[in-house]
């Protein structure tokens, strides 16, 4: 009986891959007519494949002690030498983003397929699985609307919920919580765009991108997440990494509490004391001018507006009462977040099986001896720039790895 991998995205192709490698080839079913979707589209069709500097910080959903564990099995070096001996050299941009050097994420997913081919794989797609059934001798029996399939041991790499039209639906959560394990009480989407109320004037601002720090307070007032990075508003709202990071924080903090809130400071290299006494110093020179010096003149105007001060107003005439409105609406002001843009435009999944269910040497199931899990099923996911790719390719060979040591002989 074959080693099954459910699931021909990025991890479920590192696990047979390396699976192969090891002498175990194995047998990769995808439910989707076109195979590695995400792969794709992924950093706007060049496919972002990792970060230069890749730490367990990166991450949220399980433990960092955990994932550091799983990620120190196949690092940053070891991701690149993996991809120029596929024959995809690797490119490092100013962010410390990798890219190959075509700029087509094509070049990455032919690459992945030649080489899971080359070690034995056989990919079945589409092949959904419905299904996972543990046999009285250790073995598996996986079916679905195409047939069914006895396996020796199994890989779930189904992805999480994420762009549902690439396959990644969400039933391998459900496959594996019929198998016995648990899926973290919140699964939501996860670098997403986050839209705002219709009246809110970042929605007339589109195309602006500045540098900027967003929060996620507690209806308290205590800080629950902290970000600073590019910001994009659009005509939903806000997007670009820093929005789409911290889009994970902000859904978990609303479902716990329905008071937190989302604020946002336009220029986070001052505080209250440099900016008002910056205002104080404005002599002759305008508001407006004096904003539109490190700000989009859009988007100054915009400020001005909202903290209720004339975009003309000098320096020697403004009220104290006006300086105070002016540094909180650039400092701290809240945004009205309606929502995130949902399952079809997240990137990632935030949540999913939790780390402590698997051995984190092998990823093998406490639950289910001989069931493997790797990539987006699991609770972990990263922030923007090739992390998620790169828990894939670790949590892949890790997987990949163990079930082709464990053998064709069920327990």
């Amino acid at each position: 009986m074959p080693l099954a991998i459910v699931g021909a995205g990025a991890a479920g192709l590192m696990a047979a891959i390396t699976a192969g490698r090891e002498g175990a080839p194995a047998v990769v079913l995808d439910g989707a007519k076109v195979l590695g979707a995400k792969i794709l589209v992924s950093g706007g069709g060049r496919c972002n494949v990792t970060h230069d500097a890749v730490t367990e910080g990166d991450y949220a959903g399980s433990t960092p002690p955990a994932i550091r564990r799983v990620l120190r099995r196949f690092d940053v070096p070891r991701t690149i030498a993996f991809f120029a001996d596929l024959g995809v050299t690797l490119k490092r941009e100013e962010t410390g983003k990798l890219f190959p050097t075509t700029d087509s994420s094509r070049t990455v997913l032919e690459a992945l397929l030649r080489a899971a081919r080359a070690a034995g794989a056989e990919i079945r797609h589409p092949w959904r699985i419905e299904a996972i059934a543990p046999l009285e001798d250790g073995a598996f029996c996986l079916s679905g609307p195409a047939g069914s399939l006895e396996a020796s041991c199994v890989i779930l790499a189904t992805g999480g919920r994420s762009l549902p039209r690439s396959g990644s639906d969400g039933a391998g959560l459900e496959v594996a919580r019929h198998l016995g394990h648990h899926v973290t009480p919140r699964v939501v989407p996860a670098l997403v765009g986050l839209t705002v109320a219709p009246e809110c004037f970042v929605r007339q601002l589109s195309g602006i991108a500045v540098d900027a720090r967003l929060e996620v307070r507690s209806g308290t007032g205590r800080r629950l997440a902290r970000m600073e990075e590019s910001l994009l508003c659009t005509h939903f709202g806000l997007s670009g990494p820093l929005a789409m990071d911290i889009s994970r924080h902000w859904q978990l903090a609303v479902a716990e509490d329905a008071a937190a809130t989302l604020v946002v400071s336009w220029v986070p290299e001052q505080t209250d004391a440099s900016l008002d006494a910056a205002l104080r110093d404005l002599g002759g020179t305008s508001v407006h001018a004096f904003l539109a010096s490190s700000l989009p003149a859009r988007l100054a105007r915009a400020l001005c507006d909202v903290a209720g001060v004339a975009p003309t107003e000098v320096g020697h005439t403004l009220r104290r009462e006006a300086r105070r409105a002016l540094v909180r609406t650039l400092l701290e002001l809240p945004v009205p977040v309606t929502g995130t843009r949902g399952w079809n435009h997240a990137e990632a999944t935030a949540g999913g099986i939790p780390l402590g269910e698997v051995h984190l040497d092998t990823l093998e199931s406490r639950v289910v001896p001989g069931l493997y899990l790797c990539g987006e099923i699991l609770d972990v996911d990263g922030r923007i720039g090739g992390f998620n790719f790169q828990w894939a390719w670790a949590s892949g060979y890790v997987a990949g790895l163990a079930a082709a040591r464990r053998g064709g002989t069920p327990r």
